[in-house]
């Protein structure tokens, strides 16, 4: 087969060399054209340098081209897998102090409360770049595959004001799926699923064991296993109140919603120490500088270890190289995918975006009709709906209004900060954003002049609970643990145990 795919945001290390080697792993794919898009010329030069060599010793003749030029990247493509994270870990840094100093304490901060929506604001502004480009230059009917978060803004805004048949992909599912398996006491793949919902509050709405219903047997099997009833006290407790697990780990799903982590004193009661996933205020942020630096340092070694092997049994359990194969193939694959709803979920908004099943083969994406979710869930999902609609319509318009709209009714955001507070970390955030918020660039200046008043809130006193970030030499004594870490896609896979 000869067709073309582009990675955009290919200094990803983590991604670009997992979702590289999946798709390396397919016989017919080992003459297909690929190319590498970075802003960040020094990561772009690493992560082909390292992917090239894999290719070269596994006797693969493909030449990866890697430019900065987008558009030449895309030149043709019929795939684009979309990796970036807008503003850097620079970025991500602002969407999570500058929240604290106003008591909201996130462990991510990249999908919703006030870091995720204002991450949403530096991603739809570039992601509806790349598809006028993709429009442009690509070849018909491309489709992008999209794992930049907040996946579900992203996706939205590709697929509506971008035109660009765009598919949200995450690696929440699968995770939820090995750990209920493991409560459980079974195998992993005698365990069948369906999940339905919105991208990290998707729900488990049927889990079977060779026809056996197992939906009663979760919450018991939860409370019993020593470590998830510490590491997962959370997700449990809307398991209690909801009836239904939740793909989102438990730091994640904690600032989904207003009832963990509005109180400094009460957080520590839901939240563990032994990953950072677990609820630890701003881990994603420390364990993503931890991998950033380690790379940085550790690059030389990477080159000199054993390439990548392109076997069946090092494919992950990312979903892109797998609708490649199947759409490509005809190889039938069936996974969890963001997509518009219409009608799917059929008491969610028609428009909106629903993490839910579906199937891939040569006749291409087929998504069948989920029904009604249970109206719990659907409740929840709902207000999270419309804080993303909020902030997908503020991103494309530049609407400080609707942006800070989408931070009132935030339900973490709104339950810990008053109006006149979120007014005024929107105007701190859109100025500490500003090389990255080309639509606010007239509101950035009026935020300025309201900024450089006297008569500010006063930041609370409020730091988080913190695990301090590792420095080198302290990532040299463990140095499978840091690589590991850097070279990962999903930074939360293993999970030491609680503390």
């Amino acid at each position: 087969m000869s067709f073309k795919i582009a990675f955009i945001g290919a200094g990803s290390v983590g991604f670009t060399r997992t979702l590289f080697s999946d798709l390396m792993t397919v016989p017919e794919f080992h003459n297909i054209e690929v190319a590498f898009t970075d802003i960040n010329q020094h990561n772009l030069d690493m992560v082909t340098a390292l992917c090239q060599r894999d290719l070269e010793e596994n006797g693969l003749s493909i030449k990866i081209h890697a430019t900065t030029d987008r558009r030449e990247a895309f030149k043709d493509a019929r795939y684009i897998i979309n990796c970036v994270r807008i503003g850097m870990l620079e970025g991500f840094e602002t969407d999570v102090e500058i929240p604290l100093k106003y008591g909201i304490d996130q462990c991510v901060g990249d999908t919703l409360c006030a870091g995720g929506i204002m991450y949403g604001q530096r991603g739809i502004a570039a992601i509806l770049d790349f598809c006028k480009d993709i429009r442009e230059v690509a070849a018909p009917g491309a489709i992008m595959l999209n794992y930049s978060n907040p996946n579900a803004m992203l996706t939205w805004a590709a697929n509506k004001y971008g035109k660009v048949k765009t598919l949200g992909l995450c690696h929440g599912v699968q995770g939820g799926h090995d750990q209920i398996a493991k409560a459980l006491g079974l195998k992993k793949e005698e365990v069948d699923i369906i999940c339905a919902g919105i991208n990290h509050q998707t729900w488990y709405i049927s889990v079977k064991h060779k026809g056996e219903d197992m939906l009663p047997k979760i919450l018991p099997a939860y409370l019993e296993n020593e470590e998830l009833s510490k590491t997962e006290k959370v997700r449990i407790d809307v398991l209690k109140n909801f009836g239904y697990y939740s793909t989102e780990s438990n730091g994640h799903l904690s600032e989904y919603v207003s009832w963990y982590r509005k109180r400094p004193e009460e957080l520590e009661n839901w939240i563990d120490l032994g990953v950072w996933i677990n609820g630890e205020t701003g881990g994603y942020l420390r364990v993503c500088r931890e991998g950033r630096n380690w790379f940085e340092d550790d690059f030389p070694n990477w080159m000199k270890e054993p390439a990548k092997k392109y076997i069946a049994e090092n494919r992950s359990h990312e979903h892109g190289s797998y609708i490649i194969e199947g759409l490509e193939t005809g190889r039938v694959y069936r996974g969890h995918f963001n997509v518009m709803n219409e009608g799917c979920i059929t008491n969610l908004p028609e428009e909106s975006v629903v993490e839910v099943p579906g199937y891939i083969d040569a006749n291409g994406i087929n998504i069948p009709k989920v029904g009604d979710l249970p109206l719990g869930c659907a409740a929840v999902c709902s207000q999270s709906i419309w804080v993303q609609r909020l902030a997908v319509e503020a991103a494309v318009a530049g609407d400080i209004t609707l942006l800070r709209q989408a931070m009132l009714m935030d339900p973490l955001t709104g339950a810990v900060c008053t109006p006149a507070e979120i007014y005024q970390m929107v105007d701190e955030m859109l100025i500490a954003g500003e090389t990255w918020l080309p639509q606010y660039k007239e509101e950035i200046k009026l935020a300025k002049i309201r900024q450089a008043q006297d008569k500010l809130i006063p930041a609370r006193e409020y730091k988080g609970i913190r695990v301090p970030e590792k420095s080198i030499e302290e990532m040299r004594r463990n140095k499978e643990e840091a690589r590991k870490n850097a070279a990962e896609t999903d930074k939360a896979k293993d999970r030491p145990s609680a503390k």
